[in-house]
């Protein structure tokens, strides 16, 4: 006879219970002001339209600039209107590296817990119990899955904003340098380390091969295996600070959005170092 035991459902531990003695709140705390920062800033300069390139030469706004904000790259050669209201292309750019961020492994955890207290942080409950978990395997969180796909969208940004970066060195055809040349550079530099530390990208680069030591592969694909094995080892040292590159190139975007849209709108002057 077959022993038939009860399941009893865990009893419920109300949020906030002194579970953990620390300011556990804290970093929940933090993320919504950082996030909610960056949503607002965002937003607003998207549907200002307005003040995101400094041009060098006559031949006007779109052609020949110096600096354009990260949130307008690229130029695109086409608007379209709705009953007389230019819509920005901001907004249909901003798609596929918002996709990207949204859906970073690094920024669910972040977000589920600093706005969707699920959970909260670790050893705190939840605001209500579950009756079904599906994790990500049902909508809508299974379309966090397309992180896959904009990783490749983000990869060719990356690429344009690079272009972007040698543009802002290029002053009337001749290569030059001001303090918005620099805040490029570095907001570049901490988007490629963002993107380049992704989890899929570490994946794509090494996750083929379960052994990059074992006999079976380092023979007819040594080569391959080897560098394979560099460019994983390379993600990887990137991944350790996933977070830090995270954060940074967030700032880093609104930092350099904010300069070349005070240069361009006359509040300031760019330093121009030669």
């Amino acid at each position: 006879m077959a022993l038939e035991i009860e399941e009893k459902p865990a009893a419920r531990v109300p949020l906030g219970a002194a579970i953990r003695k620390d300011n556990w709140w804290l970093k929940p705390l933090l993320t919504v002001i950082g996030l909610g920062i960056f949503a607002v800033y965002a937003t607003l300069r998207a549907f200002e339209n307005n003040y995101y390139a400094v041009p060098w030469g006559a031949a006007g706004e779109g052609h020949g600039h110096t600096y354009l904000s990260p949130f307008y790259s690229p130029l695109l050669p086409f608007r379209y209107s709705i009953a007389g209201w230019a819509i920005s292309p901001a907004l249909y750019i901003l798609v596929f590296p918002l996709l990207f961020r949204m859906t970073c492994y690094y920024y669910r955890q972040a977000y589920y817990r600093a706005f969707f207290w699920d959970p909260p942080a670790c050893a705190i409950p939840e605001p209500s119990a579950r009756k079904h978990y599906h994790g990500e395997r049902a909508f809508p969180l299974i379309l966090q899955n397309m992180h896959r796909y904009a990783l490749y969208a983000a990869l060719v940004f990356l690429v344009m904003l690079w272009w972007d970066v040698i543009q802002a060195f290029n002053f009337n055809g001749r290569f030059g340098m001001g303090l918005g040349s620099l805040l490029m550079l570095g907001n570049i530099v901490l988007l490629t380390g963002y993107t380049c530390g992704c989890h899929s990208l570490r994946h794509l680069v090494g996750g083929r091969m379960d052994c990059f030591t074992c006999p079976m592969n380092a023979n007819a694909e040594h080569a391959e295996v080897r560098t394979g094995y560099r460019a994983w080892r390379f993600v990887s040292r990137l991944n350790l600070n996933h977070m830090q590159w995270a954060w940074s190139s967030l700032g880093s975007v609104i930092l350099t959005d904010l300069y070349i849209r005070s240069v361009a709108s006359g509040a300031i002057q760019d330093l121009r170092f030669f």
